[in-house]
């Protein structure tokens, strides 16, 4: 049986056993929900009619009026359609034959006051019938609860139980073998060619194994040949280069070619062999991307070339070739080098740049997908702080909260996710217009007040009147703000003081957010605005993402701004950016 197979099964196991629990679980739920609203459906209105009845009759004199007889007769006719209990429709049918009695002008009053108590008397009788029912049906529920637990109870011990069994032992089905697999390489490594793996069954291990074994016994006549030996010492360094997945050229002194392995011969579509010993210069006039290559030199940009049907990125290194120059001397022994020429690697990047873009799509898609169920969670969190539904005790509320806070800071991280996304894959779409830097900063201050006032941290805005306005993406610009003073507000003390400012310096609009705090040590500051950097605390303050500042760094020089920070331990920090006046 093929691996993948085996896998199949094990996995399609695993659903079956999640897939009978929940049905179980489902089951019983609904039986659950049956029993409990029964004990309220019926009953419950029956003892809401003879009330009505009762009332009618407690509060009123006889003989009754047309308007009381007229309600007495709607409930009476209401319950005559409403019995469910054994006895209840005899009751109700004496009380109907008091009922027409009591109300009949003809009938002398005695009478009608001897009928009045025998409709009180089959009242209660109803009234205790449905009493009893509620009782034995709520037994009955009770009982279904306590069934439909123990069988959950069952099935749940049942399910650990096989799960656990599979967790422990399914894993050693991949694991093990391949540790053999490790073990038996590692002596390979030692040059132990005597080594052999035996598996049993016809799967993909047992498959590998054997050609595990054959290549071994090749090693071993390899090794021990002479012939292998004299090839390996005359065709090692040609090897080396002609076997490179990268492309290869070197130079000598006279910028003459001295080797080109075939990958480069083929990506600049020249005969290898051919061009060994021409000038390189004298091929740059024919081959332009040789020209590219050569005049590539402190350009750290991939270099972009049609390659295997597509395109594909190259990166460039320079090598110089030193020989080792010894000098004999009558007292040491003095090594020099000099220059023998260059090699030029051009590395195949498309690979990585493939999956760094996969990787900006998977964290796009995955940062997506995850704010729908956080909001949901919030939303769920809300409606159990909601004393409607139910009180909580202080430990539990004080979870809730753990809760909302932890969701919150999902919610801030799969958003920062998404626009590091947006800016990785060029996306980023800015929605320019001439904007009044005072409204950018209001923004940002209203979207913080209530943070600031539950820490009592005073918001201080220092500003001109008049300042010009400046072209720029007004949400990104204040959610830059913002992302500077929910740091600030993070890292400050209660009772403290937050200054922003807003001030016009060299034809533009400098923005900053100052806090009191503890300060940035000057060896971080230089990395603050990387991504996924994240200055050490003391682990007081949540720390984020790390992404905030090198998102903010992507917008606001998107707007062809600049930003920095400016910070001295125990003096707190200022960050800044800067954004030109709009024309």
């Amino acid at each position: 049986m093929k691996i993948k197979t085996k896998l199949r099964l094990g996995f399609g196991f695993l659903f079956v056993v999640v897939l009978l629990f929940g049905s179980i679980s489902l089951y019983y739920m609904n039986q659950i929900s049956v029993s409990a609203k029964v004990i309220l459906k019926d009953n419950y209105e029956t003892l809401s009619y003879t009330r009505d009845m009762r009332s009618i009759l407690d509060q009123n004199d006889l003989p009754l009026s047309a308007e009381l007889q007229a309600k007495f007769k709607e409930k009476l006719d209401l319950e005559s359609k409403n019995v469910t209990e054994k006895g209840e429709g005899e009751a109700v049918n004496a009380l109907t034959a008091a009922y027409k009695k009591m109300i009949d002008p003809a009938t002398p009053l005695a009478e009608q006051k001897s009928a009045l108590g025998v409709v009180r008397a089959q009242l209660m009788v109803i009234d205790q019938l449905n009493m009893d029912g509620i009782v034995r049906k709520n037994a009955v529920a009770q009982h279904s609860v306590e069934k439909a637990s123990l069988y959950l109870v069952t099935a749940a011990c049942f399910c650990f139980l096989v799960l656990f069994s599979f967790i422990v032992n399914f894993p050693g089905f991949v694991a093990n073998p391949l540790r053999e697999f490790s073990e038996a390489i590692q002596e390979i490594g030692r040059k132990n060619y005597k080594q052999r793996l035996e598996f049993d069954g016809t799967d993909e291990f047992s498959e590998l194994a054997k050609s595990f074994n054959e290549m071994v016994e090749q090693l071993n006549k390899w090794e021990n040949s002479n012939l292998a030996k004299i090839q390996s010492e005359k065709l090692r360094i040609e090897a080396i280069i002609e076997q490179m997945q990268d492309a290869i050229i070197g130079l000598n002194e006279k910028q003459e070619i001295l080797f080109m392995n075939k990958v480069a011969a083929q990506l600049m579509n020249l005969e290898e062999g051919k061009v060994n010993g021409l000038n390189v210069k004298d091929l740059m006039k024919k081959n332009d991307l040789l020209t590219r290559i050569m005049k590539n030199e402190g350009n750290d940009q991939p270099i972009k070339i049609y390659a295997d049907h597509k395109e594909s990125y190259f990166q460039l290194q320079k090598r110089e070739i030193v020989v080792p120059v010894y000098d004999d001397q009558e007292t040491t022994i003095l090594q020099t080098g000099k220059t023998a020429g260059t090699v030029y690697i051009l590395n195949n990047i498309t690979q990585f740049k493939e999956l760094d873009e996969a990787k900006t799509n998977f964290i796009a898609t995955v940062s997506h997908e995850l704010k729908t169920p956080i909001s949901s969670i919030k939303m769920s969190l809300k409606l159990m702080d909601d004393e409607r539904i139910g009180t909580m005790n202080t430990e539990q509320k004080q979870l809730v909260e753990h809760i909302k806070d932890d969701c919150s800071r999902l919610l801030k991280i799969t958003s920062e996710l998404l626009d590091l996304a947006q800016v990785e894959t060029g996306n980023l779409q800015l929605n320019f217009v001439k904007a009044d830097p005072s409204e950018i900063v209001n923004y940002a201050l209203n979207a913080v007040r209530f943070q600031a006032e539950q820490k009592n941290i005073q918001l201080e805005l220092i500003t001109d009147d008049r300042l010009p306005k400046v072209n720029a993406d007004v949400e990104k610009t204040a959610w830059v703000l913002i992302n500077f003073l929910s740091n600030a507000l993070r890292y400050s003390a209660e009772k403290s003081k937050v200054l922003i400012e807003i001030a016009q310096k060299h034809h533009g609009i400098e923005f900053s957010v100052r806090d009191f705090g503890k300060g940035i040590d000057e060896q971080y500051q230089k990395r603050l605005f990387d991504r996924y950097f994240q200055v050490p605390t003391d682990g007081n303050n949540k720390s984020g993402s790390g992404l905030g500042l090198a998102i903010s760094k992507d917008f606001i020089e998107a707007e062809n701004g600049k930003i920095w920070v400016e910070s001295e331990i125990g003096a707190g920090s200022r960050f800044c950016f800067f954004l030109p006046v709009a024309d």
